[in-house]
Formats: structure tokens, C-alpha cells, sequence
């Protein structure tokens, strides 16, 4: 137990820095990699039952889902940076604090969440945007995800918060259980036991559940660092400040995709059930290039935190510019590939004409927008290591923002074709956002590791 946990913080501290990247990076890309073909597979088996309004409801619950991801989001972020720069100052009584502080309250989180939307699921339905036949479809759908959203919430946290020591191998296995045991419990809900688009959340649920249990395990039995016992729940001002401050930046993130995705989807239902459909799809497709993507900047986020809180200026340096390098050379040639096979993917999901047109272009518009994506992505993550709330927050707000009066202008000009490419628009805007923060940023961040070398240095002389 003790060589493994050499092994992992040889990797945040010493490791070549490509063999480091890739060792945090390379599990977090094939767990990315299971859930993008949970979701893919999810909305398969939806297809089989050529029911369109059924499609479209698994993407008018995306919001709530999101939801779920953006409270999960604000203790895996907030907690796991600040576990891994707990690490790099050598804290380890602090590290087992915070992690069994992040831990309760994303349970205790969950359980709130669960009490406030059980009594209000018909409206919550009507707010998503669903309506008429879709609307049936949506609630069931929801249902299962607000009684189990205190272990989809936890699942979140731990998995990160496994990562943020290095234990990235770990944190991949969590998260395969839970995709495995959803795609099997998939078919099994939605044929055998005819649950239809209910089955798809109870599967997830379970899934969940699962993986929960494993995290659980791991640190309670071989984590040197982290604990889960609630002897070590001792929350106090500076945990939560700390927790509080990067995990709200990821939170609103989540947050004003969700606004963004109501409106997308009441924008997108004025022409009909099949753009909806077409959207699910087309989005559970790109997904391929955006997961990868994201399992490469979130699988650097603890290496990128550790170097930065023991001011190894050197090596952050050449984490972000390798990590940038990689980032953009994997989305390119994904997002390019997936465009010459555009109209034959689709196809594999709806044999309705109306989806398959409408779908090419919705596809067309994300390929193009996913590496905007992916670069303020990285952009948001190197700011949540550094500790730096102010500009997380900024480029949380200006990626869910933007979309709002992009989308309103462009639907009022162009119709649909508007509403589709305002995506696009409105994640070019956030990269150009992000790249002006961090050009700012950048110089405040070499004038302190300047400043504590100096201070280094006349504290040996």
C-alpha cells in the first residue's frame, strides 16, 4: 500500500513531465472515453424504440442531469484542488481534514437536493421545456435521478478527490464500474422489464451507487493521505473558504450550461421535437472529441495544482505548454474525422429524415466549437489549480453567459440555423475571454514564484 502511494506522488513531484501527464491524463481519458459510451449507447437504446418524443425527453432532462453534475462539480473541483495543494505544502493533517469534510457535505448536499425536487417534479418537467407527449416521458426520467442524486453527487467528488493524490489508475476503475454496470442494467430496464426512458436513469443510478462504494473502499483501505471517517469531519472556516472558492467557479459553470441548455432547448423545440432529438444526438456524438479532451486537462488538474503549490516553477511551465500541445493536436484530428463521417453517424442513430438533415448541421456546428471548447476548458482548469477564484469565476460566467443574448440575436436573424451555430459563437467568446485572463494572469504568476525564490534564497544566505 505504501509503494503505491510512492508511486502516485512520484508522479505529481518528480516523474518526466510527459510520462507524468501522461500517467494522469491516460485514465482519466478511458474513463471519459466509458461514460461518452454510456451516453452514446443510452441514447441507442432510446433509438430502438423509434420513439422520437422519447428521444428528445433524455435531452430535455439534460439540464437536471447537469444540475446534478454542477453541485457534484463544486466539492470534486473545490476539494480536489485544494487536497492536491495541501499535498504539494506537505499538509497532510489538512489533507485528511478537507477530504472528509468535501466528502460529508457532497452526501449531505445530495440529500437536500433530493428533499427540494421529489414534490416538484411536474413543474420541474414543464421548466425543462418538455411538453405534450415528451412531457410524460421527462418526468419518469427525472425521477429516478432525485432519489439516487445523493450518490451521483458523491460519486463526483470521490472520483476526483481519488485523482487529486495521484491516483488517477483508481479513479478511472471508479468510474468504469459505474459505466459497466450501467450499460448492462440498460437493456435490461428499458426492454425486460419495459421501463422505457426510466430505465436508462435507474440504470445510472445504480451505476452510481456502485462506484460510490468503491471509492469508499479505496480510501478508507489505501489511501495514506485522504480519510472518509467522520472522526476527521471537522469543518472550519479555512476548509470551507478554500473548498468553497474554486468549487463555486465549477458550480456556476454547470450552472449557466444549464441556463444555456434551457434556453437552447425552448429555442430548439419552436421547430420541433426532431431538432431536440437531433441536438441529443449529435451533442452524444461529439462528445468523442469533447470527453478526451476534458479527460486531459481534468487528469492534469492535481499535477498542474502540486507543481504550482511547491513552486516548481520550471516544471508547471512545461505541464501547461505539453498539456496545450496535446490538447489541441487530439481534438483537431477527432473532431475532423468525425466530420467527413457526419451523415453516416447520425444515420446510425434515427432513420427519421427530419432528425438525420437537421442533425448534420447541428453536428457540424459543435465539431467546429468543440476545441473553443476544449481550450477554455484548460484555461479554466489551470486557474481552479492556482487557487484563483476571480478568474475561474470569470470564465465560468462568460462560457454560460455568452450563450444567452448570442442565441437570442441569432434566432431572431437567421431562425434555426441561428439558434444551432450560436453555440459555436458563444464558445469562440469564451476562449477569447479565457486567453485574456491568462495572459494577465500569467505575469502575476512568474512575479510570485520570482518572489518566493528570492525569499528561498535569503532565507538560506
Amino acid at each position: 500500500m505504501e509503494n503505491k502511494q510512492k508511486d502516485a506522488m512520484y508522479y505529481l513531484e518528480q516523474a518526466p513531465v510527459t510520462k507524468a501527464i501522461i500517467h494522469m491524463a491516460i485514465p482519466m481519458i478511458l474513463g471519459m472515453v466509458a461514460n461518452m459510451i454510456y451516453n452514446i449507447t443510452d441514447a441507442y437504446f432510446i433509438g430502438m424504440l423509434k420513439n422520437t418524443p422519447m428521444l428528445a425527453s433524455i435531452t430535455l432532462a439534460l439540464p437536471f442531469t447537469t444540475i446534478l453534475m454542477a453541485i457534484g462539480e463544486l466539492f470534486g473541483t473545490g476539494g480536489s484542488t485544494y487536497i492536491s495543494r495541501l499535498l504539494g505544502e506537505k499538509d497532510l493533517i489538512g489533507v485528511r481534514k478537507a477530504s472528509s469534510v468535501n466528502f460529508y457535505l457532497s452526501l449531505l448536499s445530495g440529500i437536500v437536493f433530493m428533499l427540494i425536487c421529489l414534490p416538484a417534479l411536474s413543474p420541474i418537467s414543464k421548466l425543462l421545456g418538455a411538453t405534450g407527449e415528451s412531457l410524460l416521458y421527462t418526468r419518469s426520467y427525472v425521477i429516478a435521478y432525485a432519489i439516487g442524486s445523493p450518490f451521483v453527487i458523491a460519486n463526483f467528488a470521490l472520483a476526483q478527490m481519488v485523482r487529486s493524490e495521484g491516483a488517477a489508475t483508481e479513479s478511472m476503475i471508479g468510474m468504469i464500474i459505474s459505466v459497466v454496470i450501467n450499460i448492462i442494467l440498460d437493456p435490461v430496464f428499458i426492454f425486460l422489464f419495459h421501463m422505457n426512458v426510466m430505465g436508462t436513469s435507474v440504470a445510472t443510478v445504480i451505476g452510481n451507487v456502485c462506484a460510490v462504494a468503491y471509492y469508499i473502499y479505496y480510501l478508507k483501505r489505501k489511501s495514506q493521505f485522504q480519510s472518509v471517517s467522520i472522526k476527521d469531519f471537522k469543518p472550519n472556516g479555512e476548509i470551507l473558504f478554500n473548498i468553497f472558492k474554486i468549487g463555486i467557479s465549477a458550480f456556476l459553470l454547470s450552472g449557466f450550461l444549464i441556463i444555456s441548455s434551457l434556453m437552447f432547448n425552448n429555442y430548439a423545440i419552436i421547430y420541433g421535437d426532431h431538432v431536440v432529438a437531433a441536438f441529443g444526438v449529435a451533442n452524444r456524438i461529439c462528445q468523442i472529441s469533447d470527453f478526451i479532451g476534458m479527460g486531459l486537462y481534468m487528469g492534469v488538474v492535481p499535477l498542474i495544482a502540486f507543481s504550482y503549490a511547491s513552486n516548481n516553477t520550471q516544471r508547471l511551465q512545461e505541464v501547461l505548454k505539453k498539456t496545450a500541445l496535446y490538447l489541441v493536436s487530439i481534438i483537431l484530428t477527432i473532431a475532423f474525422t468525425l466530420f467527413l463521417l457526419r451523415t453516416q453517424i447520425i444515420q446510425l442513430f434515427s432513420s427519421d429524415k427530419n432528425v438525420i438533415e437537421v442533425g448534420v448541421i447541428i453536428l457540424s456546428a459543435l465539431l467546429l466549437s468543440t476545441l473553443f471548447a476544449g481550450i477554455s476548458g484548460l484555461l479554466t482548469s489551470m486557474f481552479q489549480a492556482f487557487g484563483k477564484g476571480f478568474q475561474s469565476n470569470i470564465m465560468s460566467v462568460s462560457r454560460g453567459v455568452a450563450l444567452i443574448p448570442i442565441i437570442i440575436i441569432a434566432n431572431s436573424l437567421f431562425q434555426l440555423n441561428g439558434v444551432i451555430w450560436s453555440m459555436t459563437v458563444s464558445e469562440f467568446f469564451a476562449c477569447l475571454t479565457g486567453t485574456i485572463l491568462w495572459l494577465f494572469s500569467k505575469k502575476a504568476i512568474n512575479e510570485k514564484a520570482l518572489q518566493e525564490r528570492m525569499t528561498f534564497d535569503t532565507d538560506v544566505m
